[in-house]
């Protein structure tokens, strides 16, 4: 069994597949500080907690955007399961031709998503939207061309910077508003986030199309963990909410077998 960690600003994700299939997945909170025990011991309970035993762990890979957080998420795994873990990072074998003018930039979860859908759709130019802390858009060419993409505050820091420099302005519940016209504060507040960020993905979806791919439509796919509040919009081709887990284990796999980069 592969343990799969993706390591984000507000949580990480995780995975165990089994055979190339995801047996169970959860999630931590990764604001603050951690140390090594406490990580250790969280992923076996939760493992255990989900009936799969620790020691049936074969191997582990993590893709982390928070720096501090990979060494002792590192040491959990060498001293809770006695496996040093694959690290997606600059200089893997990923498959993919990226065009990035400083390769080394691109965030290892957005080079999961990538490797993800390319697998999940070959021979398909697309954009990927990934619903996180930041809002991320990633446009990937029918021939595995990672292009770039965008980077757009996400829709719980686009709340937290209203609450925390507006005095009369403060924290809602993330939800699809019943319409456009917000009839109090909260409302307001919530059609605001909520259609500044659908409008956000129309626009640079069609920029993206246009200047990556000579103005021809691309799938259109979403994951992270607001992306399913969008399914009701007709705008995604496909929502994949596990995508990161599948192209961290298709790195992993890529790389323990020695495929080419």
């Amino acid at each position: 069994m592969l343990l799969a960690l993706d390591v984000g600003n507000s949580n990480i994700f995780g995975g165990v597949f089994q055979d190339g299939k995801l047996k169970l997945k959860f999630r931590k909170s990764s604001l603050g500080e951690a140390v090594s025990d406490e990580l250790g011991i969280f992923l076996k309970a939760v493992l255990r907690e989900n009936g799969v035993e620790p020691g049936d762990i074969s191997g582990i890979a993590i893709c982390s955007v928070v720096p501090k957080l990979s060494y002792p998420l590192r040491s959990a795994c060498v001293k809770y399961f006695g496996r040093e873990p694959f690290l997606l990072q600059p200089g893997v074998k990923t498959g993919l031709n990226i065009k990035y003018k400083n390769p080394s930039e691109v965030g290892a979860d957005r080079i999961a998503n990538a490797v993800g859908a390319a697998a999940l759709y070959p021979g398909r130019n697309m954009v990927l939207v990934d619903f996180g802390t930041a809002i991320t858009f990633c446009a990937v060419s029918k021939n595995r061309d990672y292009l770039g993409g965008a980077i757009v505050p996400g829709l719980k820091i686009a709340m937290e910077a209203l609450a925390s420099r507006a005095a009369l302005l403060r924290t809602v519940e993330l939800v699809r508003p019943a319409e456009t016209t917000g009839r109090t504060t909260v409302q307001s507040i919530q059609s605001g986030l909520y259609y500044s960020s659908l409008g956000a993905v129309k626009e640079i979806y069609a920029g993206l199309c246009r200047e990556c791919f000579g103005g021809e439509k691309a799938l259109l796919a979403g994951t992270g963990g607001f992306s399913r509040l969008f399914a009701e919009e007709g705008l995604f081709d496909v929502l994949l909410p596990d995508l990161v887990l599948d192209g961290l284990r298709l790195v992993y796999e890529m790389n323990a077998a020695g495929g080419s980069k």
